[in-house]
């Protein structure tokens, strides 16, 4: 039998009819440029049809409730296994999934605490916050408490008539001000500063008892008075507020304060949970340790339960996640981070004969962590298992077993197999993934002058412990350090609190879907509406696919999705449109010979040249600037890879000048190749009179940098320190620093 998936005629995206062997239960490491077409064939092709077969295993019933799948356009794909995908999806955003519950190690801790704590609470759900009988009723198991702040709701030095109550919607003149100016309960004209304490608690809290309340039209209604303070926790703070308006939202947020739990001390659970002690330690106490220190004290339990804990936590300290701990909350762990959160359920796993497709898992990671990333893939495939990943980092290319180079180019230049076989072959060929590998790039040994300096005054947030810094002007600043030494924490969330006018762009991908497209996300797409108005004399909205130039049938998608309910779904393009989105009478009209579909079929390099409105020229050549400018302006986002996603947010950029920006991880999803396009622009952005401040763990990013500011010398309470601040040459020799060590060896 034929020990390869063998893929026939893939033409999804940009694929041209490829056909393809790849090696089973080896490590596959699949190369190339950002938009090659690696994406199209390890996950929209493989996995993707991987999920729809082994979904046809199920019964009609569950089929009808899983994710439905669309065949991939190719033509065969024999030998396939069973898929798992790790990509670089946010793992959630859940303020009640914790690192804990994701990595399902908190069911075993409960269990400890049910059978082994005393006094027990009862049974394992009991010590859960996320049940009624384990949640601390004060916050439902959230650790933190909204609370109105009455001194921001009444004026005490105004009265009723003159506006002491600030809440808009209870504001003088209103419905719900008339229970208290009106009813006679109290003096109108009295401020409330001069109320007795009775009068204040009847206006705050009162209760009990029925006022009268005139209607618009002079009619008299019975009204159950309830305090203004009560009133609004009531009405808006038990309650999703996501239902009201953006105005009244605002307006709420003005006078709450949120904060820790008073009850449970942000821990979440109830008193019963919390009295429950192993030792020393409730349960909330072994969930806010840092896991390395959490495998000590479980250790010396000795039991069967804590024993089954210990074997999941090393997994997480192996990865290197060890400076983590089991309450912190999923949303705010990096991509990195989240990346091997994912990977690390699946070590424990009994499975072999699977595929594990991972996405670019070295993102996020500092060049001392990928080598223990590089022995968690290898172990996943000396389990008998199959690991395909796409990757860029030069270290994880270095362990593969097989590697499959997609190009030449990008989009449309891309989509074809430009190499297979070894690491060393790879390394000798002349495919622009071969040719980076060869070239060294030299350290910046000349660096530019500051301006001045920016100072983040002394700070404590996280395991930032007094750290204060000053950050060089007018240069490029590199800001390094291991993952959880607090370099997010410091440049991206205390540097905009002191400095409010610092502009960052996280790593967070742009929004994506399939109505949004490098054009909307850009800006231009309501000055082409406004050009097509004025030259043709009809409506902007009709040069819209989203409003009134939508296509009556396919509603402006250019697909018609038909659910076969518990068959396969089918996609086709649709036929009264022929996929262009829009209605015939948009058609009619042109702008410089073009019609609307026209002009967003234009590449970035094509609509440069066609625009001579500086409004939408100036902002179209971003994307070239960026390397983007084989994309056309009406593709949608959704289609883009990470790599061209970062690209097109930095393309948001680079018109604005005289400012402070901050980078977090720009290299993610960037081809080696496209590196040095990234630090050219960096440099224009720097030459343009910017200051420039880059979170990176890229070597080639911190040998072109002017300065160097070093974070560590660990993660979590390990790090929070300033090690080095310097310019780059200078980091070679710094005592304790890891990436000074990793760039002194990537220099060799």
């Amino acid at each position: 039998m034929d020990d390869s998936i063998v893929i026939t005629g893939a033409r999804v995206n940009n694929l041209k009819n490829v056909s393809l062997r790849i090696p089973k239960n080896r490590l596959v490491v699949f190369t190339g440029v950002s938009g090659s077409g690696k994406s199209s064939i390890v996950f929209d092709t493989v996995a993707a049809e991987s999920q729809r077969q082994l979904n046809e295993t199920y019964t009609a019933f569950i089929r009808n409730r899983l994710p439905a799948c669309d065949k991939p356009d190719v033509e065969t794909i024999d030998n396939l296994g069973a898929a798992i995908v790790v990509d670089q999806r946010p793992v959630g955003g859940n303020a009640r999934s914790t690192v804990g519950t994701m990595t399902d190690i908190m069911p075993i801790l409960r269990v400890l605490f049910s059978r082994y704590g005393t006094p027990s609470a009862g049974y394992s759900f009991a010590y859960s916050f996320n049940d009624p009988t384990g949640m601390c009723p004060g916050c439902d198991g959230l650790g933190r408490a909204v609370r109105l702040d009455t001194a921001a709701l009444i004026d005490d030095r105004l009265s009723l008539d003159d506006g002491a109550i600030r809440f808009p919607l209870f504001g003088a003149g209103t419905w719900q001000w008339q229970i208290y100016a009106r009813s006679g309960t109290f003096d109108p004209a009295k401020p409330v500063g001069d109320y007795t304490p009775e009068e204040r608690h009847l206006l705050l809290h009162g209760a009990g008892f029925t006022v009268n309340v005139h209607g618009k039209n002079g009619t008299l209604n019975k009204v159950a008075y309830e305090g203004v303070a009560d009133r609004f926790t009531r009405l808006y703070l038990k309650r999703d507020t996501s239902a009201l308006s953006g105005r009244t939202r605002a307006a709420v947020q003005d006078l709450v304060t949120e904060g820790v739990c008073p009850q449970c001390g942000g821990a979440r659970l109830n008193a019963a949970a919390l009295a429950t002690r192993i030792g020393p330690h409730s349960i909330a106490d072994h969930a806010a340790m840092e896991i390395t220190d959490l495998i000590t004290v479980l250790a010396a339990l000795a039991n069967p339960v804590a024993d089954a804990a210990v074997k999941a936590l090393r997994r997480l300290d192996d990865i290197g996640l060890g400076y983590l701990t089991l309450n912190r909350e999923t949303s705010t762990v990096s991509g990195g981070e989240a990346q091997r959160l994912k990977t690390v359920r699946h070590l424990g796993s009994a499975l072999t004969g699977m595929t594990y497709v991972f996405d670019e898992p070295s993102a996020g990671l500092h060049p001392s962590d990928v080598g223990r990333l590089n022995r968690l893939l290898l172990a996943l495939r000396d389990k008998g298992n199959t690991v395909l990943v796409v990757e860029h980092d030069p270290d994880v290319i270095a362990v593969a077993d097989h590697v499959i180079d997609l190009g030449p180019g990008a989009g449309e230049h891309g989509g074809e197999i430009v190499f297979t076989g070894s690491v060393e072959q790879l390394t000798a060929s002349a495919t622009r993934t071969g040719q980076a590998l060869r070239r060294r790039t030299p350290l910046n040994t000349r660096p530019r002058r500051p301006a001045g300096r920016l100072t983040i005054a002394p700070a404590t947030l996280h395991n930032l412990r007094d750290v204060g810094v000053a950050v060089p002007t007018g240069v490029l600043t590199c800001v390094t350090g291991v993952a959880g030494s607090g370099k997010s924490t410091l440049f991206t969330r205390i540097l905009p609190a002191q400095h409010p006018g610092v502009l960052v762009v996280g790593q967070d991908a742009p929004g994506t879907s399939a109505r949004s497209s490098p054009a909307s996300y850009l800006g231009v797409l309501d000055p082409i509406r406004r050009l097509f108005a004025r030259t043709c004399g009809a409506p902007a909205a009709l040069f819209s696919h989203n409003s009134d130039g939508a296509c009556p049938r396919c509603e402006g998608r250019g697909l018609i999705h038909t659910d076969l309910a518990f068959m396969d779904p089918v996609t086709a393009v649709c036929e009264m449109c022929g996929g262009t989105r829009y209605r015939p009478e948009a058609l009619t009209h042109r702008l410089r010979g073009l019609s609307i579909v026209d002009v967003l079929a234009l590449t970035a390099e094509q609509a440069a040249a066609f625009f001579t409105e500086p409004a939408v020229a100036a902002r179209v050549r971003t994307l070239n600037d960026v390397g983007l400018g084989y994309l056309t302006l009406g593709q949608p986002t959704s289609s883009l890879s990470g790599g061209e996603l970062q690209r097109m947010k930095l393309a948001g950029e680079l018109s604005r000048t005289g400012a402070v920006h901050v980078l977090d991880e720009p290299t993610t999803g960037l081809h080696l190749s496209d590196v040095g396009t990234l630090l050219t622009l960096l440099d224009r952005l720097v030459d343009g009179g910017n200051t420039v401040i880059v979170i990176e763990h890229h070597l080639d990013v911190v040998k072109h940098a002017d300065w160097v500011i070093d974070l560590g010398p660990g993660g979590g309470k390990h790090g929070g320190r300033i090690l080095f601040e310097g310019p780059p040459e200078d980091l070679l020799g710094a005592p304790g620093s890891v990436t000074g060590a990793h760039l002194k060896a990537a220099l060799a």
